[in-house]
């Protein structure tokens, strides 16, 4: 081989790699954005048997610190899982956390819809039930913000409590 092809040849890989490499990003961008959504959903269906299974409300609500429920940010700051006892969406330090998620990766996003936008409470009939008393339903949308290729999902819960997973129609403004 002389000096010119193997120069030849290492302009040809180099161009076929810029190639490859965006649809490797995309790939592994579809991997992380269904694994988080699964994360979640699993999350979802897990309070909700919790709470039929114990017999007690169980809220999953976006945290703060260990263990206590933010009021302000985005569900990929974290998330925990507790039981609670007086109905009011708070977790109070007589109600035992029951799981503790850390937050998604850096650049995704998990945003809530208003009325999911702070927490979901399932009473003990498997339902979802805002503080207030009202039925609870929502979407949250789950998103990688300002990705190369811009996809989302989204998880919507019923007003049965049941959550199932869908294509986003248009992204949250938080994802653009």
């Amino acid at each position: 081989m002389t000096l010119v092809e193997l120069l030849l040849v290492l302009v040809v890989a180099g161009i076929l790699l810029g190639l490859a490499a965006p649809s490797l990003s995309a790939a592994v961008d579809s991997a992380r954005l269904t694994a988080l959504t699964n994360d979640m959903l699993a999350e979802l269906l897990l309070a909700r048997s919790e709470a039929v299974r114990r017999g007690h409300p169980v809220v999953l609500c976006k945290a703060s610190t260990d263990s206590v429920c933010a009021r302000s940010g985005r569900w990929d700051q974290g998330w925990l899982m507790f039981k609670d006892f007086n109905h009011n969406a708070e977790r109070e330090a007589n109600e035992p956390v029951l799981r503790q998620r850390a937050g998604a990766p850096p650049g995704w996003r998990i945003v809530g819809n208003r009325p999911v936008a702070r927490y979901v409470a399932y009473h003990p009939l498997g339902g979802t039930q805002l503080s207030s008393g009202a039925f609870q339903a929502g979407t949250l949308t789950i998103c990688r913000q300002a990705g190369s290729v811009l996809q989302a999902r989204q998880i919507v819960i019923n007003s049965s409590g049941r959550p199932r997973v869908q294509p986003a129609p248009r992204l949250p403004a938080a994802c653009v």
